[in-house]
């Protein structure tokens, strides 16, 4: 082979690695949002884009654990710290991951090409027992596939596999929308669990979503579950784990969630904007966030003005802009606020 062929296969195996892992962050090295307490609902925390949906069913945390396999420094982790050991038949704790639909049209889902999809993970808990893991196709009536994986031994790091068949009659729309969702079940009420599991999509039912599931993380405050190394990729088979720089993963989380942080507050102050005045009353900064943002983003949890606070804020996918009532207002370093654009 020549150099120059060399080098393109190079060049080919290297784009076709980067753009082999479906999943943002799944070594879990970013946490914009922090430790997040007292969830007893749906709520992202800990490390970017995984969320906690909890209804009904206990009171728990998520973090960014330091706790992780060989070759990973840090995990996802929810921790119980209001217990529930009877759930009721409504009742359901999972982890969610969301995918956009244009990021999946190479599985080609709705014709005869469709691809089968792997998932791995490594995941450990003191809560040993069968686990249900539930991949829904949003765009097509929630369309569901159900498969299950088993934690054999406590406190120990397992490495997880599950292959889902591709779907040849529902299409995943080519949008920013929710094109596929994968939720890692960790107790349900029995609503939940009268179904069977599925390999292949079928039409949604709620006896399917953890039907052989048999682990309640929710009844004892002792009860912790941890995952990472999540990687969601093309065929019948998981290959080793997609390392991405710390750079490249916290931009990808920019599409979806961006927090401006405190850099050093009580430093002298950093003007970071020019201000446009519209009247003698108003005036507007602007501020341009690093990455285009998946959709309009909503503004909170702000502090740290100077002076005041804007009297409105409107939001785009590129930036923001604060409306005053007067003069005198600008970003410092203690100024934070968060953009949200999950899924």
């Amino acid at each position: 082979m020549s150099k120059a062929a060399e080098l393109a296969a190079l060049i080919g195996s290297q784009t076709a690695l980067s753009n082999r892992n479906l999943v943002i962050n799944g070594a879990m090295q970013v946490a914009q949002r922090g430790d997040v307490t007292g969830i007893t609902g749906s709520s992202y925390g800990g490390p970017d884009r995984f969320e906690l949906n909890a209804s009904s069913i206990g009171t728990f945390t998520v973090s960014q654990s330091s706790t992780a396999p060989a070759g990973f420094k840090n995990s996802w982790k929810v921790d119980c710290t209001t217990a529930d050991a009877s759930p009721a038949a409504g009742d359901l704790l999972r982890v969610s991951y969301r995918i956009e639909g244009q990021d999946l049209q190479q599985l080609a889902y709705g014709t005869s090409d469709a691809k089968a999809i792997t998932l791995s993970f490594y995941v450990r808990s003191n809560k040993t027992g069968t686990y249900n893991v539930q991949f829904q196709q949003i765009d097509n009536s929630f369309k569901q596939a159900v498969l299950s994986y088993t934690i054999d031994a406590a406190d120990t790091w397992e490495f997880k596999s599950i292959t889902i068949a591709g779907d040849t009659a529902g299409s995943i729309d080519d949008d920013n929308g929710d094109g596929l969702a994968l939720f890692w079940i960790l107790g349900a009420g029995s609503t939940f669990t009268s179904g069977s599991e599925r390999s292949t999509y079928t039409a949604f039912s709620n006896g399917d979503v953890a039907p052989t599931q048999t682990v309640n993380l929710a009844d004892n405050t002792a009860n912790e579950w941890m995952i990472t190394g999540v990687q969601l990729e093309v065929g019948e088979q998981a290959t080793p784990f997609e390392h991405r720089s710390f750079a490249d993963e916290l931009d990808r989380c920019h599409r979806f969630f961006y927090k401006r942080p405190a850099d050093g507050a009580g430093e002298d102050d950093l003007i970071i904007s020019s201000d446009y005045n519209n009247s003698t009353s108003n005036f507007y900064i602007s501020f341009f966030y690093p990455k285009e943002m998946r959709a309009r983003p909503t503004y909170g949890n702000a502090s740290g003005w100077v002076t005041q606070s804007p009297t409105s804020v409107n939001e785009g996918v590129r930036w923001v802009a604060f409306n005053f009532s007067a003069g005198n207002a600008y970003l410092d370093r203690s100024t934070t606020f968060e953009l949200d654009a999950e899924l």
